[in-house]
């Protein structure tokens, strides 16, 4: 559980609606289900037009990572790097066999197993890289769609708005319609803002930042069993995996 985001997001919420309070405002006047369904119905509709299923799917599925970020065991890992290498260069490529049937994480599981199978060093990384590319990749298409519903959600707030004011003119006779139209039109520009700077932005970073935390931890791996391809001293293949967990 990700307390600081959790907390980030309620501070958030929580200063915008409660200056908005102490200037004499009332929160019962910012819940306006009308300009939420134009504002966040808007804005869902228009990522799912442009984005392909997969994608969309995709993003929806990594974003409880918000809160619920994976861990990525970088230094326990690189102990174990250490340790398969030292094996290696006792016993042969074969005596990490066990490991790699045993391992859970898919990408070291792929690469343990390329190296029991004696793949060339070159090879090994090349083949590794192309991979960690392509899912990284991947992974950001996936987070970009809260990137774009931050784009489109002001602009869609600002349709919002007019829609507002079109009902308000239409029923300038009637006071009490006229009201609920202008409502509509500020709510739903608050809407559009608020939801793109203090969600949909905020939530598309977080996503990248944890992917490229776990490119971080994929790239050690990658370092680590080409290493060991290349048959280097476990000294060394601990030095460098030093660098990628720093303190």
């Amino acid at each position: 559980m990700d307390k600081l985001a959790i907390s980030g997001f309620l501070l958030a919420v929580i200063a915008v609606a409660g200056g908005f309070v102490i200037e004499g405002g009332s929160l019962a006047t910012l819940l306006h289900f009308p300009a939420f369904l134009i504002v966040f119905g808007g804005t869902v509709g228009a990522v799912m037009l442009q984005t392909p299923l997969s994608q969309f799917k995709l993003g929806l599925k990594i974003l409880p990572w918000v809160i619920r970020p994976a861990q990525m065991p970088l230094e326990h890992t690189a102990q174990r790097i250490v340790q398969w290498g030292s094996a290696a260069r006792g016993s042969g490529f074969l005596a990490l066999e066990q490991d790699a049937l045993a391992e859970h994480d898919a990408f070291l599981h792929r690469g343990l197993n390329l190296l029991v199978d004696g793949v060339e060093p070159k090879a090994l990384q090349d083949t590794l890289d192309a991979e960690l590319t392509l899912e990284r990749e991947r992974l950001l298409r996936g987070a970009r769609i809260f990137d774009a519903m931050g784009g489109y959600s002001p602009t869609i707030g600002i349709v919002g708005a007019v829609l507002g004011l079109i009902q308000a003119m239409s029923n300038i006779s009637e006071p009490q319609l006229l009201g609920q139209g202008i409502a509509t039109a500020f709510v739903a520009t608050i809407y559009g803002v608020g939801f793109a700077n203090l969600l949909f932005i905020p939530v598309g970073n977080k996503l990248k930042s944890l992917i490229q935390q776990r490119t971080l931890y994929h790239e050690l791996i990658i370092e680590g069993l080409v290493s060991i391809a290349h048959g280097e001293n476990p000294r060394n293949i601990e030095r460098k995996l030093a660098a990628y967990h720093p303190g």
